[in-house]
């Protein structure tokens, strides 16, 4: 006589269920199944008993739900340890200067401001403009043919007559060009470090001009 017990599809279901459920560790899915399927063999029809195929079936699946599972652990892992040397590497910027996307320039005292440019393709002519609050052009550089890549410049706060402009907030200007098309060139500004900060969406400088940027955006440390 045949006795009512588990069915194979009931070992399935445990599996993916205990997938499912919250966050189970593999040795709480490998527990759940196994005591489902001891139950199923105590239980299974003599008629029609477990065959090889479903037992092997069902093998299977837990093999692959557990390894995802412990696929993600060290996944997860590998996240928080890059995350760890992110804050690491930025903490290191403290007190350094970096170049990151922006046109802003901060003259004050007369002193030499360090900007950039970030240069998307080989360009054969490259022109950079400093204008003022209204506009105006003060200084102009023509600094011919550059590579792909990154540049650093400093202006020395001067005009293009060699005379010292007022203190203030200048913007840089940059037109690039390869055989008379436009090739794309970003402005790059300079602040310094102040301090690193973490949150959901990563690792944020914080610089000196009370801005932040994320360390992503960092062309390059001076």
């Amino acid at each position: 006589m045949a006795v009512s017990g588990v069915s194979s599809s009931d070992s399935s279901a445990a599996i993916a269920a205990a997938a499912a459920s919250g966050t189970p560790s593999p040795a709480d899915i490998e527990q759940r199944f196994l005591t489902l399927l001891t139950a199923q063999l105590k239980n299974q029809d003599p008629n029609n008993p477990l065959d090889n195929a479903q037992l092997t079936s069902q093998l299977a699946q837990l093999s692959t739900v557990t390894g995802v599972e412990k696929l993600n652990a060290t996944l997860q892992s590998l996240v928080t340890q890059s995350s760890s040397n992110q804050v690491l590497q930025a903490a290191s910027m403290i007190g350094h200067g970096v170049l990151s996307p922006g046109s802003e320039l901060a003259l004050s005292n007369g002193a030499k401001v360090p900007f950039g440019l970030d240069v998307q393709a080989p360009a054969d002519s490259v022109k950079v403009t400093i204008t003022d609050t209204k506009g105006n052009v003060v200084r102009t550089y023509d600094l011919g043919a550059l590579p792909q890549g990154v540049k650093n410049l400093v202006w020395d706060g001067k005009d293009d007559k060699g005379q010292m402009v007022a203190d203030g907030k200048y913007q840089t200007n940059v037109a690039a060009t390869t055989a008379g098309k436009n090739v794309t060139a970003n402005s790059l500004t300079y602040m310094q470090v102040v301090s690193v900060a973490q949150d959901a969406s990563g690792v944020t400088l914080e610089l000196g001009n009370g801005q932040s940027t994320s360390l992503n955006n960092v062309k390059r440390v001076l």
